[in-house]
């Protein structure tokens, strides 16, 4: 399932103009609050209407202003996720789960299969006001489901969880993609979701499209880290798992060797994906002896991106991998860390948390 976007459209201070694919998969506009990425995805969904443009959904048009086609939001076949949950509160959450089907005349009438997929077996007499943030928002998710779109959109449904429900429906989303097949357009500015979810991405600024492509180039391209964040700078490599040890340990195989991580949950010989942040890659110029520290990989400097601070980011060749590593400037000059320079990347296996590993997700790395 592909979705075509091109449009314009006036919004006060800047003029939204954005133009991309999103191929098969999970494509996630990220920006900055106030870049125009809900904008796009109300377009889309035909909640508002851009000034002049084209919006296509595997070839079917649902939005053109040269003939002024404007199919009506009921009948785009898109299943949509706000930030809050807007379930309805004198229904159960069967009956929550129910409606979106009864209304569309698509979809199925039995939400036992999705309530399971979800996690929410248990919660179908209940109603909605007894649920907490992330069982409401899985409930909107699972109506959404039950609509049988075309492809879901999701506009920032985490925001307003916090920490550990996060965490709690990461996992859902994952296998979701994983389980259903369908396609779904993410709206987020959390890298931590950008990096687990993606399988495509469109950095949007000021209404407009910088940067699309795979999560392996546009996270780790350093002309990006200003629009991604100098904090939330670096990189996903996909692994396999190739054993767990009994110290609590699991052995991943990547291109450029092993990484050795705590333990992952997943069986050996699945493949993830991992998060490793700039801020946790240390460089040294001769292989290290004598650290607390598991992993070295040997790697080569691509590039070397100097701001007007202290800091550098260094971009990195491991295996048929790239990563990002933030040293300071005074060390990239001691180092003579330059555009084609040998050296190696070492990190601290704790410095991955759980929240950076993405499993079973077929990302196409």
């Amino acid at each position: 399932m592909s979705l075509s976007v091109d449009i314009r459209r006036a919004l006060g201070g800047f003029d939204l103009a954005t133009r991309f694919d999103a191929p098969e998969g999970v494509t996630v506009l990220f920006g900055r609050s106030g870049s125009g990425k809900t904008s796009v995805v109300k377009s889309v969904a035909g909640l508002v209407t851009p000034d002049s443009g084209r919006i296509t959904l595997n070839g079917r048009v649902l939005f053109d202003a040269s003939d002024r086609t404007n199919v009506p939001v009921h009948q785009r076949r898109l299943g949509y996720v706000f930030q809050d949950s807007r379930l309805f509160p004198h229904l159960s959450v069967r009956e929550n789960l129910c409606y979106a089907a009864r209304v569309s005349g698509r979809g199925a009438k039995d939400p036992r299969q999705v309530a399971e997929l979800l996690g929410i077996s248990d919660l179908l007499a209940r109603r909605t006001h007894a649920l907490s943030g992330g069982e409401a928002q899985r409930v909107a998710i699972g109506r959404a489901l039950l609509s049988e779109p075309d492809m879901l959109l999701m506009d920032e449904p985490l925001a307003s969880l916090d920490g550990p429900r996060k965490a709690e429906i990461l996992p859902y989303l994952e296998t979701l993609r994983r389980e259903t097949g369908l396609s779904i357009l993410y709206v987020t500015h959390n890298m931590a979701e950008v990096a687990r979810l993606a399988t495509h991405i469109v950095l949007i600024d000021d209404g407009r499209v910088i940067r699309s492509g795979a999560p392996e180039e546009v996270l780790t391209d350093p002309d990006m880290v200003r629009l991604l964040g100098i904090r939330d700078a670096g990189a996903v490599i996909s692994a396999t798992v190739a054993a767990h040890h009994p110290d609590g340990l699991s052995a991943l195989a990547i291109s450029a060797g092993q990484l050795l991580l705590p333990t992952v949950d997943a069986p050996t010989g699945a493949r993830i994906r991992v998060r490793i942040l700039a801020q946790d890659v240390i460089l040294a110029r001769a292989r290290p002896e004598g650290l607390s520290a598991l992993n070295i990989l040997p790697v080569r400097v691509l590039a070397v991106r100097r701001g007007d601070g202290p800091g550098v980011i260094v971009q990195l060749r491991a295996g048929e991998d790239r990563l990002l590593a933030r040293i300071t400037r005074r060390s990239a000059d001691a180092l003579n860390i330059v555009e084609g320079a040998e050296c190696y990347a070492i990190m601290k296996s704790v410095a991955v948390s759980q929240t950076d590993i993405a499993v079973g997700l077929q990302t196409g790395l």
